[in-house]
């Protein structure tokens, strides 16, 4: 179907959920970013913020932007028809809707501070006084998911478990609150970014001082049951205005509740779930999204019993997150693309995938691989700063590894992150001591998974380690096959079978040469004389049951043959390197150099590629 903006259509979808459609005749919409990087909102609103405009671009429909941040690419020329510098808040966006007259309003695609702002927009009645209309999910649904008295209200309405909670104006009604729920008990500040402010308390003191950090961040405060030690699981889901919802995508944290998602290794697809606890849970999500009325892309978090089958549903985000960049990029479904359309009207059935050209946007991604998401810290960086890790948010980029089995991405994921690790072994540890690995285990810090390494090493069960760390044992039972074949590279001519069983389990040609006492280069000679090549596999969204155009690549010791025909390639090429995780001293500027570099050298007639592993990225897009 062809439409534009100045075309009334009505969807296929409509047949089947007769609902009244939001589309409205729009010519000029405002688009909110999110402003500086900073922890908790960084580079993946860049990309959301980017795809829609380019969205927007295809209806023909003029754009207008607000974000402060020079170094994004959403505010480079050639995207935006009008950029505005300036501060993301309720005044300055007054002014410019006042100057700009837009028909629509996008929150979902500038982060916590877009929603935020978009909520004082509309209740001080600014929004009604110039006839803009927040296209996508209305206001009214960002306020159930983001106050957190009334999210709990809503989801009671129709029997979904949420922890059992209290809501708290003041550090009084707050102690009242714990002692009724009973200690220990988790503080959640309201309207914050990254789990600012909350923490846990497992006495007064304690409590004291979370309540004092909570409250700084927001007016209200959900005080509530402790869940630590539950499995941690999320959803990316997406919803059209004639109530067509779908799930693109589930997460498992490989961290159990305790640790915000944002700190926590995370795997795409869930590996522990049963059949019957994926599904139950995609029904849940899908009915949580139909009532509050979502209409693009949302996250829902949920937290599994790892004993029963008991669950409660954390929080909804009503936008695109970094849980959504990472999703869109681990399952090649262009979550950011598709929201912006379906803000605009338009039904999940009309919509084409743009990425691998076949499926329509209401097809369900299949996988045939994974993604692992690593965090990445910086807190060497500064003095006195605790390195525990909880559900407040402090690290500031992470990194995506692609592979066949939990044990190749793992070790890949590591050496991505770019502070010396060689893979899930060859560190100097500083857990040398049975007491110190333990306290690594109890304590989770940045370095956890290497007091796992050498628990492993000395022989601890997975299931003693399990029972420090709340990690499932088959996450261990994977790290355990890595430290098993270390052991055997330690002590067993290279052969064949061995080399290739290590490239299956992600060890790098210096990890294998360190442990075989030879050179990275002998090793590779080795290897190409054993035939022991990698493989190019694309990530399709179709698990390979239908052919696919996609230009997400990955490597891979787990094939034969590769997905791309190099032989159609153009004669000029050039690659563009990436910056990898967003850190400290390189960030979202470095994407948006690579970026321009892709553009210029393909004006220039060269074929394009771009080497990166950063899932929040611009330049790991699909049109780029």
């Amino acid at each position: 179907m062809n439409s534009s903006k100045n075309l009334t259509f009505i969807p296929l979808a409509t047949a089947l959920n007769p609902l009244k459609p939001v589309h409205k005749k729009v010519k000029k919409v405002l688009i909110l970013g999110s402003g500086a990087l900073k922890i908790g909102q960084a580079g993946e609103f860049d990309y959301s913020g980017s795809q829609a405009i380019k969205a927007l671009q295809e209806e023909g429909i003029y754009t207008v932007l607000i974000n402060p941040n020079i170094a994004t690419n959403q505010t480079s020329e050639g995207l935006a028809d009008k950029v505005y510098f300036l501060p993301v808040n309720p005044e300055f966006v007054e002014k410019v809707i006042k100057k700009e007259r837009p028909d629509g309003l996008l929150l979902s695609f500038g982060g916590q501070t877009a929603l935020n702002c978009g909520v004082a927009l509309e209740n001080t009645g600014i929004l009604k006084k110039y006839d803009v209309e927040v296209l996508g999910t209305p206001v009214k649904s960002i306020e159930l998911t983001e106050d957190r008295e009334l999210f709990k209200q809503e989801l009671l309405k129709i029997n979904i478990s949420t922890p059992r909670s209290i809501t708290c104006f003041s550090a009084d009604e707050g102690y009242v609150a714990a002692r009724k729920i009973g200690f220990p008990v988790i503080v959640r500040a309201a309207f914050t970014l990254g789990g600012q402010g909350s923490g846990f308390a497992y006495n007064d003191e304690e409590l004291k001082v979370v309540l004092d950090t909570a409250f700084s961040f927001s007016n209200q405060v959900l005080v509530e049951e402790n869940l630590k030690g539950w499995k941690e699981i999320e959803y990316e889901v997406v919803r059209d205005a004639y109530d067509n919802c779908i799930t693109v995508c589930n997460m498992e944290n490989f961290d159990p509740l305790g640790i915000h998602t944002g700190e926590s290794i995370v795997i795409a697809p869930s590996q522990t779930l049963t059949n019957t606890e994926y599904h139950y849970l995609r029904e849940v999500g899908i009915k949580v999204i139909k009532h509050l009325g979502i209409v693009g892309e949302c996250n829902i978090q949920y937290a599994l019993d790892p004993k029963s089958k008991d669950y409660r549903v954390i929080e909804v985000n009503a936008r695109l997150s970094r849980s959504s960049a990472l999703a869109s990029k681990a399952t090649g479904y262009p979550l950011a693309h598709v929201a912006a359309k379906l803000a605009l009207g338009y039904s999940l059935v009309e919509l084409k995938n743009s990425i691998n050209k076949i499926t329509t946007a209401c097809f369900e991604p299949a996988l045939d691989y994974v993604g692992l998401k690593i965090p990445r810290w910086d807190l060497d960086k500064f003095q006195k700063v605790s390195t525990r890790i909880d559900t407040e948010m402090k690290s500031v980029g992470e990194i995506m590894a692609l592979g066949r089995s939990f044990e190749e991405v793992m070790q890949k994921g590591l050496r991505m992150l770019q502070i010396g690790m060689q893979g899930f072994s060859g560190n100097k540890s500083i857990y040398l001591t049975e007491e110190k690995i333990e306290d690594g285990l109890v304590n989770a810090t940045p370095r956890r998974v290497l007091a796992i390494y050498e628990a492993l090493n000395k022989g601890w069960s997975t299931q003693k380690i399990s029972e420090l760390t709340g990690i499932d044992e088959w996450f261990l039972g994977k790290l355990e096959n890595i430290v098993k074949h270390e052991n055997t590279l330690k002590k067993e001519k290279l052969d064949k079978d061995n080399l290739l069983k290590a490239k299956k389990y992600g060890f790098s040609d210096k990890q294998i040469a360190d442990l075989q006492k030879s050179t990275e280069l002998e090793i590779r000679a080795k290897r190409k004389e054993l035939k022991v090549m990698p493989v190019v596999k694309q990530i399709d969204t179709l698990a390979a049951e239908y052919p696919s155009k996609t230009n997400y690549l990955y490597m891979t010791y787990h094939g034969v043959e590769d997905d791309v025909d190099y032989s159609e390639s153009n004669d000029k090429k050039v690659i563009v390197l990436g910056s990898g995780a967003y850190c400290i001293g390189s960030s979202v500027e470095f994407d948006w150099c690579c970026v321009n570099a892709v553009n210029t050298a393909r004006k220039n007639g060269y074929e394009t590629v771009m080497i990166n592993y950063n899932p929040e990225t611009v330049s790991t897009d699909y049109d780029t």
